[in-house]
């Protein structure tokens, strides 16, 4: 039994009760320990405002009577990251075509739809009412089970990459280490054997792959932690400078509930600017993230970004005043 049976079957014994129910009974109908019958009740009072009160003279639970109506569970009740990753799996199994996992994906397929159902909502009705929209995706190419194989084996990779800034395709032998899924695109971070260090490669960019049997070379958790996260965005590495950025008041009121950075700090000035600091060590996907707001950001530090931001304007300003 799952925690999302036994919250409906701690509801309908609360529910049919006349008398507080002990907790000795609630762990024997739902089947678990103490600790998980406390926790399902907690849940029910934090997540879904179940009216749960514990008589001391009777020793038992009950549903409280002075709180209104009876109480029923809402229809729906997923909280937010639970309804994307529910409806994400399902629109992504919807587009896997006939292959060798048909069988082994068709009890995933039904065990979604019951969910969905036993909530009083069909798999359908809920994918029309909730849309969830990539933008800027672009695909992961030929090379992806070469490439995951590769991960999985352990084996160094043999690509042709082609490098968008310099238009030129490159031969590396890599040694991967992730497939990282990040703003709708596919990327694997990898030691490259020939800058001898840890690279991001975009999969769209690999146009070719090829398995070498060589064993490929491992790093340690902790330091792929530290060169991938250490920074902002894909565009990792050692977290050099720092960004001080200040937003227009009306652009803040969005930007202060965003995270740019987990190591960000952010405040709100006297003037009703919102100003934001977080490390960062490469610029090209800072540059783009500040960029798309306009004159509703300045750069306050460092001076090299702030120089970059300009020229960009400035070569945009320039596009426009074009005869």
């Amino acid at each position: 039994m799952d925690r999302f049976d036994r919250i409906f079957d701690l509801h309908k014994l609360l529910s049919n009760a006349r008398y507080p129910v002990p907790r000795q009974r609630i762990e024997q109908e739902l089947e678990c320990s103490r600790a998980t019958a406390k926790r399902i009740i907690e849940a029910m009072r934090l997540y879904l405002n179940a009216p749960i009160r514990y008589n001391r003279e009777l020793n038992g639970y009950y549903y409280d009577p002075d709180d209104g109506e009876m109480y029923e569970l809402p229809g729906v009740w997923f909280n937010s990251s639970e309804l994307h990753a529910l409806l994400s799996a399902q629109q992504l199994l919807q587009n896997v075509q006939p292959g060798l996992l048909e069988q082994q994906l068709a009890p995933l397929k039904s065990r979604i739809e019951s969910l969905l159902s036993a909530q009083g909502m069909g798999a359908r009705s809920l994918s029309q009412r909730v849309r969830i929209l990539r933008a800027a995706s672009r695909p992961a190419g030929e090379q992806f089970q070469t490439i995951s194989t590769a991960l999985a084996q352990e084996r160094q990779l043999r690509i042709s990459y082609y490098q968008r800034n310099s238009d030129q395709t490159s031969q590396r032998t890599v040694s991967p280490q992730r497939l990282t899924y990040y703003r709708d695109n596919w990327y694997l971070d990898a030691w490259c054997h020939l800058r001898e260090g840890l690279r991001t490669f975009a999969l769209d960019a690999i146009e070719n792959a090829r398995l070498l049997p060589d064993t490929a070379t491992r790093i340690d958790e902790a330091t792929l932690d530290q060169h991938f996260n250490a920074s902002y965005g894909i565009f990792s590495g050692e977290a050099e400078q720092t960004a001080h950025l200040r937003f227009h008041p009306l652009r803040a009121r969005w930007v202060a509930r965003e995270t740019w950075h987990p190591q960000q700090q952010g405040r709100f000035t006297d003037t009703g600017h919102y100003e934001l600091k977080f490390p960062y060590g490469k610029e090209q996907e800072l540059l783009m993230d500040i960029l798309k707001y306009g004159a509703d950001v300045e750069v306050l530090a460092p001076h090299s970004l702030r120089q970059q931001v300009q020229q960009q304007l400035t070569k945009a300003l320039h596009q426009y005043r074009k005869k």
